[in-house]
């Protein structure tokens, strides 16, 4: 695990400017750090590197090939590394390796098969190739989106890195927020992909390979794995075995994919809750481990959303050696000043306190750490996909016309102003299931309109012209982020395949790995191996979820290493008192602060009218919670990026 960066073209201090950009993201590799300049000023690669496997020189970063024709800059771990190099020697390409990294391996790998070998790879990853021959850099990004890698244009150069607080160091960096990201990030609590909150900075997608060649000024966008792809053949292509079947392939597959990222020279951990899926890895971790398991568990002095005591059960039971940390409100609270040092662009999910402080629980006995993330999005594990499904099979009987026209009547009556009323309105209006689970997901839709009943969308509570955007450097969404339209039936999984391509990747994912690399922690992710996501979309729905029960084959597997008596219990969700903590002390004098000072309203992002009243309402009868906590950390976030 570690940092990349990079930019194309020479300057006169090529060497000082990579070495700004790698210090501002040590904490992604505090171990060493490496620099290549490109003789001919074609390209200048960084790397912090946080070691993993090889803890030796050689597996030193920025590495050449044997040939010396392609320069590597990579983040991240293969955990097939090893049956590449097994290939690489059968077929004659490589005698001997000079390491026992998997960075070496798969450099020798483009080297001997060119860019198809990603397809091969399975792992987490971020990676930076650069073909000396060619003059063509290729940047890649694993699969799930585990990994973040940042790219854009500044000052005229093409620009790379894994944090984007290594762009804000370069001359020319304008710091200008995208507009389209800020009203996202209101809607959504987290930007989507590709965007990024600065103008001209994207994300790359997922799955997908960016090449650009000298002299760097037009990538082009090639996709190696298709979530798309993979959801629609699964489900054309449907397991044929009975329940029994899929479980004991599941337990084949997740054995192996446990058994791949158990691999580390550095101590190794899991996170344990008392839910389903990080037991169900610790469960499989120990069974495959001769020594007992580190693992980690946070409690809350509430016991409303404690589940320490079930996860110490847990433990006990399995063996593992653990570890838990009971943390107080205070503890929680003291957090939110992080954030925005933490997270390099705002991210508002209230989960973020307590993932920073497990990793920096789990950091005090290991570097690298598995967790159960994933198994929601992929195998129906929030009760939102049943309340939808029900609701969808109620509205879809009228005709969207008639059912449309209701809406608008009752979206213009009076009743407009009651919650109730204004949510059956705007439902009725949805032309699909799809839409219908995008505003389940804006639960604070209903605060901004009470707010502002003439807006409809969280953008019109910004100012000013719109912007377009770099239609060059961005890809083809329609290849990512495309609805499937199915038939009404099988609307969870509609529903699973928008959160895969959605809540997973913009807010799950990005939560999960800055938290952990803040702290110098690699987290690693099972369920989000390539074989199990493309396993989970030939499963039938009713293997997943069935007579109101979720996750169904992930909790019959677990019952072969856990007790079901141990988890059989409603599912505990993570929820701060945001209305109680913003009403008094501290937190209350912070967001006043914020709300009426707001310097993104000083700067034309926001209207000071709206954000008065957003606050003067909140202070009134505490609603619109959410709202104001989303704009609370967009200000937030602005203020701290203003002063580094």
């Amino acid at each position: 695990m570690c940092g990349i960066a990079g930019f194309c073209g020479h300057t006169s201090d090529n060497q000082i400017q990579i070495k700004h950009m790698c210090d501002n993201m040590i904490y992604r590799g505090p171990n060493a750090e490496g620099y290549w300049l490109d003789p001919e000023g074609a390209i200048t690669l960084g790397h912090r590197r946080l070691s993993i496997l090889d803890l030796s020189e050689n597996g030193t970063q920025p590495m050449q090939s044997a040939s010396k024709r392609f320069v590597i800059s990579y983040n991240g771990e293969i955990y097939n590394f090893k049956t590449i190099r097994e290939k690489l020697i059968q077929d004659g390409f490589v005698r001997h390796f000079k390491s026992t990294s998997d960075t070496e391996v798969i450099l020798e790998a483009f080297e001997a098969y060119g860019l198809d070998a990603v397809k091969n790879m399975k792992g987490m990853f971020a990676i930076a190739l650069y073909d000396r021959k060619e003059k063509a850099l290729h940047l890649m990004r694993d699969r799930a989106g585990e990994k973040p890698l940042y790219y854009g244009m500044i000052d005229g150069k093409f620009t790379f890195a894994s944090d984007l607080s290594c762009l804000k160091v370069l001359e020319g960096f304008t710091g200008e927020i995208n507009r389209d990201a800020l009203s996202a990030f209101i809607r959504y609590k987290s930007i989507p992909q590709p965007l990024t909150i600065y103008r001209h900075i994207y994300k790359l997608l997922p799955g997908q390979i960016l090449s650009i060649r000298s002299p760097f000024t037009a990538p082009s966008f090639f996709t190696y794995w298709s979530a798309k792809e993979a959801a629609f053949y699964g489900l054309s292509h449907p397991f044929q075995g009975s329940e029994t079947d899929a479980r004991e392939e599941l337990k084949r597959l997740l054995t192996d994919a446990v058994k791949g990222q158990m691999i580390s020279d550095v101590p190794l951990g899991a996170f344990l809750s008392g839910g389903i899926d990080s037991p169900l890895v610790v469960s499989i971790m120990q069974s495959l481990s001769k020594e007992r398991v580190k693992t980690f568990t946070i409690g809350f002095e509430d016991p409303k959303y404690n589940e320490a005591e079930y996860a110490k059960n847990i433990s006990q039971h399995l063996g593992t050696e653990h570890n838990e940390l009971y943390i107080s409100e205070q503890d929680l609270k003291a957090v939110i000043p992080l954030l925005p040092s933490i997270y390099t662009e705002p991210l508002a999910d209230p989960a973020c306190l307590p993932a920073y402080l497990i990793s920096k629980l789990a950091k005090t006995k290991v570097t690298v750490t598995l967790s159960g993330d994933g198994g929601d999005e992929l195998f129906c594990g929030y009760g939102l996909y049943r309340r939808l499904e029900q609701l969808w099979a109620k509205y879809k009987k009228l005709p969207f016309a008639p059912r449309n026209a209701c809406g608008w009547l009752l979206q213009h009556s009076p009743l407009k102003y009651g919650r109730k009323f204004y949510n059956m309105g705007e439902y009725a209006r949805v032309p699909d299931a799809h839409r219908l689970h995008e505003l389940f997901r804006n639960e604070h839709n209903w605060d901004a309109h009470s707010l502002v009943p003439h807006i409809a969308n969280p953008r019109d509570y910004l100012c000013g012209a719109w912007l377009t955007e770099d239609k060059a450097l961005l890809p083809d969404m329609a290849q990512y982020r495309n609805n499937l339209y199915l038939d009404a039936k099988e609307i969870k999984s509609a529903m699973l395949y928008r959160d895969q391509t959605g809540f997973l990747t913009d807010t799950v994912l990005p939560k999960v790995d800055h938290a952990g690399m803040f702290v110098s922690l690699e987290n690693r992710i099972p369920l989000l191996d390539k074989d199990i996501i493309e396993f989970s979309w030939t499963l039938p729905i009713s293997y997943k979820s069935s007579n109101g029960i979720d996750k169904k084959i992930l909790k019959e597997l677990l019952y072969e290493y856990v007790p079901k008596e141990m988890l059989d219990r409603p599912k505990h969700g993570f929820e701060v008192p945001l209305p109680t903590w913003l009403s008094s002390g501290e937190l209350h004098e912070w967001a006043g602060d914020l709300m009426t000072h707001s310097r993104l309203a000083g700067d034309g992002y926001f209207d000071q009218k709206i954000l008065d009243r957003i606050w003067n309402r909140f202070n009134r009868d505490r609603s619109n919670t959410l709202l104001l906590w989303y704009v609370l950390q967009a200000e937030s976030w602005y203020r701290f990026q203003k002063k580094s």
